[in-house]
This record gives structure tokens, sequence and C-alpha cells, in this order.
């Protein structure tokens, strides 16, 4: 199975940005990825994923407009951009991966693999 290494997180102030990276340890034209994040106390949630071939992406209501997923499929790497962040965003995000169909993400649910997780931090 392909393994995932997130990086990028940090702390910011409300209103700033970060880009999360998720490298993939193989070649992931098989696999839709995705980001998920989990604050303390609560349950993990989808945030984006992102469809290697049609590129079509779907995004949690609580993000979309904000975030951005893109993968770069040539250095196997998934990204996020993070705009106008709030403090709900602070969590720990993770990247994982699910077998894609041919145009379509598995929903949220069926994702695993998931990477160790990169902590994201916004303070108000």
């Amino acid at each position: 199975a392909v393994q995932l290494v997130e990086s990028g997180g940090g702390s910011v102030q409300t209103g700033g940005s970060l880009r999360l990276s998720c490298a993939a340890s193989a070649d992931t034209a098989n696999y839709c990825l995705g980001w998920f994040r989990q604050a303390p106390g609560k349950e993990r949630e989808g945030v984006a994923t992102i469809h290697p071939r049609t590129r079509s992406t779907v995004y949690s209501n609580s993000v979309k407009d904000r975030f951005t997923i893109s993968q770069d499929n040539a250095k196997n790497t998934l990204y996020l951009q993070m705009n106008s962040l709030k403090p709900e965003d602070t969590a720990m995000y993770y990247c994982a991966a699910a077998f894609r169909s041919m145009r379509s993400c598995p929903p949220f649910e069926r994702f695993g693999n998931w990477g160790q997780g990169t902590q994201v931090t916004v303070s108000s």
C-alpha cells in the first residue's frame, strides 16, 4: 500500500494561510487522495478529495471557497492550500487514499491508509 507523509503544518493567526503537502511513496494514479482533520475531542472529518485523472474535487461545506486541494502527479504529491484560516480550523490534518473509479472518488468514509498527520493551529 502507498505510504503518505504530511508536512507544512504550523501556527498562524486568524486570516492567515498555510499550504500542506502530502508525499506519497509510490505512484498514486489509481487512488483518489484526500485531506482529513481531527480536532481534540472531535471525530475525524473529511476536508477535501481529488480524482487523479479528472481532477474533480469535493470539499466539505466548512472549507469550501477557502481551501484548495491540488495534486502534482509527477511528484506524487498532494497539496492543500488553506486561506482565510479560522480558529475552528485548528486540528491535526491527515492525508489518505482510496481506490478510484473511472470518474469519481468514493465518499470520505471510504478513505484510509492514513499518514501520521501535521498540526495546524489558528489563533484568534
